[in-house]
């Protein structure tokens, strides 16, 4: 029998929201893996889908940065939280943010660059940084999103200071009409990014992995009703319908107003600057994502449960 771990009970808890003793016995069925697991915990109707964004737990900053039509995401992580309210450290990141843009979203590249406004690269300015504040830091990820013609919007929810905070969001939106209200459209579909963490703009960009896992899933859980199987694959694609709104921004409820799809927000918007608007992609970052992080506490807790 595999032996489950405090610290696994614990990841899957986070992943799913299900009790304790629940994320035990679905880890004991699936001999401890986590995926199989929170299958396990779903068809069981004991956990909603996974959760795609991961746990949130370093310390650091996400900075944003946007140079005409190309914009940047990075993300920095430190040990604590108060040295991401040091001055230095900000202007550190707010600095790697303004380098990212051109470097198309490769760390390694980003890395051996030229600091900006000096003769040192990222990667050396960070090595002053780490032997100046004694604490161990690390230029995790970037991202960038450029356009021929449009606009790259940015937004960075309850940000410290101009363009840093725990939650960075870039959206891309091509259009041969510019303006303010191009520009405004993608602060508010940035901010929207932010609030509804879609996985893919579209039906298409989905991965076919997690599709076809909740494809699976929704099969067990229609059969588990008694019906025909004919009648369990129309159950399935009727609530494949509801996955793709939860999941693609196109066909997510624009958080701005509480009822248009998004689609139909880019529609109305092409009217009215009389040009297609395509959402080209986006970046979501929250500070953090997927790292784990001691708890001290929660681990005693967790391991009290998987003792029992």
């Amino acid at each position: 029998m595999t032996q489950i771990s405090a610290s696994v009970v614990k990841e899957l808890r986070e992943q799913t929201g299900a009790g304790m003793m629940d994320c035990k016995a679905a880890l004991t069925e699936t001999d401890g893996d986590i995926e199989a697991a929170v299958d396990w915990l779903r068809k069981n109707g004991l956990a909603s889908a996974a959760k795609k964004a991961g746990r949130v737990a370093a310390e650091g900053l996400v900075g944003v940065a946007v140079d005409g039509k190309t914009g940047a995401a990075v993300e920095v992580n430190a040990e604590t939280d108060f040295v991401a309210r040091n001055d230095t450290f900000q202007e550190f990141v707010s600095g790697v943010a303004a380098a990212a843009v051109n470097h198309a979203g490769d760390v390694e590249a980003l890395g051996a660059s030229a600091y900006p406004g000096s003769d040192e690269t990222v990667n050396d300015r960070l090595t002053n940084l780490i032997a100046t504040v004694g604490e161990n830091m690390a230029l995790r990820r970037s991202a960038v999103l450029a356009v021929d013609s449009g606009t790259v919007a940015s937004y960075v929810h309850n940000a410290v200071t101009s363009g840093l905070g725990k939650i960075g969001v870039l959206v891309a939106l091509k259009s041969a009409g510019e303006g303010d209200v191009l520009d405004g459209l993608g602060k508010q579909l940035a901010m929207h990014v932010a609030a509804a963490a879609p996985q893919a703009v579209s039906r298409n960009d989905v991965d076919t992995s997690d599709l076809d896992r909740e494809r699976a899933v929704l099969a067990d859980q229609a059969r588990a009703s008694g019906k025909p199987e004919e009648i369990v694959e129309k159950m399935v694609e009727g609530r494949l319908r509801k996955y793709y709104e939860e999941v693609c921004l196109l066909e997510q409820t624009y958080v701005i107003d509480g009822e248009t799809k998004v689609s139909k927000v880019l529609e109305d918007a092409a009217k009215e600057v009389g040009s297609p608007i395509e959402l080209v992609g986006f970046v979501r970052f929250v500070l953090g994502e997927g790292v784990d992080k001691k708890d001290e506490d929660f681990a005693a807790e967790v391991a009290a449960a998987v003792g029992n």
